[in-house]
């Protein structure tokens, strides 16, 4: 009998060993895939944090390039006012009226000048320059024995440039 109640508790220690064991399989499984589960949520977050440091950057990047050009438009519509000026103030005056207001004139335009060189817009060189497609605009083409090939030998209408873009490309003629 006390044989009988020996293997009645070893089948039972047994039993209770592969139920231990299955539990421990289980909860094994179990942590794998809570493992899995963080990784997976790690990852998201991570790329989530990516994603938005990125649009933090690009919008930042578009504020700074719209502060830079906030005045591209208002330039773009007195650069012909500018044009006119330059072409009132070629005319020959006579008489001291007339001399008088052509200074007025000159100190009008001066002041315009100053006033759209401090918000950045400059003059682009021509004339004695090489040719460059992204600041000129070729015209015609002379040939010059006094000038390089590729160099603009004359400025028909200014260009203008805000900060470092391009908003009127000057009109040259270009020798061969």
């Amino acid at each position: 009998m006390e044989e009988n109640k020996q293997e009645i508790i070893d089948e039972k220690d047994e039993a209770q060993n592969e139920e231990s064991e299955q539990m421990v399989v289980e909860e094994t499984d179990e942590l794998e895939q809570l493992r899995q589960e963080k990784e997976e949520i790690n990852n998201r977050l991570l790329r989530l944090q990516a994603d938005y440091d990125n649009f933090r950057r690009r919008t930042q990047k578009e504020k700074e390039a719209d502060r830079k050009y906030r005045s591209q438009s208002l330039v773009e519509e007195l650069i012909p006012a500018l044009d006119n000026f330059e072409r009132a103030l070629q005319v020959e005056v006579d008489g001291d009226a007339a001399k008088n207001f052509a200074d007025g004139m000159k100190m009008v335009y001066d002041q315009f000048k100053a006033a759209l060189e401090k918000e950045g817009v400059e003059e682009i060189p021509a004339k004695g320059e090489e040719f460059d497609p992204h600041m000129h605009q070729a015209i015609m083409q002379v040939e010059d024995e006094n000038y390089e090939s590729n160099i603009v030998v004359e400025e028909l209408q200014k260009g203008y440039r805000l900060k470092d873009r391009v908003i009127r490309p000057s009109m040259v003629k270009v020798n061969q």
